[in-house]
């Protein structure tokens, strides 16, 4: 065949890719190094088939790149006037070994991102199965507080504000006499400023004899904003009065936030 017939029956494809036998190998590379039209030819095959690798290829990183390259250059590299010793299956092995290391690559970062989402998936759980613990716990805390206060030993009583202090303040008190035990609701009193505590005062009111409680803060907390005092008096009136730090020894009048009777139930 001349130089035309042999481009045009595609035996130069098979030959860069190492389909070819033998015997047309060697024929192949008889005509290769008298023709400067088939080796040309020949190289633009082999172009053609690295950019069709490199296109379909996903990125590899710079190290492996280098490991490949360097793998490579240990072939020995085919001259145009000498190609009996050109291993063109090797360099198609090695095309697919690029091809499938890309691939196990691939793989992994989709393996390191399912991991990552399953990391945060745990996360999340954890976060909400402590949310729904700590539902949990106030719930069975609100449902021992309604215990308490639902006892028909208790009577409750609602507390005013002080109009001239602090109108819109509010507490609810709740007195067992025979055990000498008040629950003071203290949900609707104002913050305590810094420095500053709430003191529960007991009051016989004629003659006004005020008798100190303790301070809120001192007090066992049973609930939101709910304190036990034990060894409560039977008193006439209740009392609130916003104190210094540490309380007082008298109630500070022109701090009584809230002022209520106890009596007559």
């Amino acid at each position: 065949m001349n130089t035309n017939e042999i481009i045009e029956s595609g035996i130069l494809e098979l030959y860069v890719t190492g389909a070819l036998p033998q015997d047309e190998i060697e024929e192949v590379e008889t005509a290769l190094q008298t023709s400067n039209e088939l080796q040309q030819e020949v190289e633009r095959i082999e172009h053609s088939l690295i950019s069709l690798a490199e296109a379909v290829a996903p990125p590899i990183p710079a190290m492996v790149w280098s490991y490949i390259l360097a793998s490579i250059s240990k072939v020995k590299q085919i001259g145009v006037t000498d190609y009996k010793t050109t291993n063109w299956a090797a360099i198609t092995g090695w095309a697919a070994a690029i091809l499938a290391i890309a691939g196990i690559f691939w793989m992994l970062t989709q393996n390191n991102d399912l991991q990552d989402s399953i990391v945060n998936t745990e996360a999340e759980n954890e976060i909400l199965q402590q949310q729904i613990e700590s539902t949990n716990s106030q719930l069975a805390e609100t449902n021992q507080v309604l215990e308490v206060l639902r006892t028909k030993e208790l009577k409750s009583y609602t507390l005013p504000g002080n109009q001239a202090v602090a109108p819109e303040a509010y507490a609810k008190a709740y007195l067992n006499n025979d055990a000498n035990v008040a629950y003071i609701d203290a949900k609707g009193l104002p913050k305590a400023p810094r420095g500053k505590v709430y003191q529960v005062w007991s009051l016989i009111v004629e003659p006004l004899t005020p008798t100190s409680m303790g301070l809120l803060s001192d007090a066992e907390l049973i609930g939101n904003d709910i304190y036990e005092f034990k060894n409560f008096p039977n008193p006439e009136a209740i009392g609130i009065t916003l104190e210094p730090e540490g309380g007082s020894k008298t109630p500070t009048l022109s701090q009584l936030y809230i002022l209520g009777g106890v009596t007559g139930q």
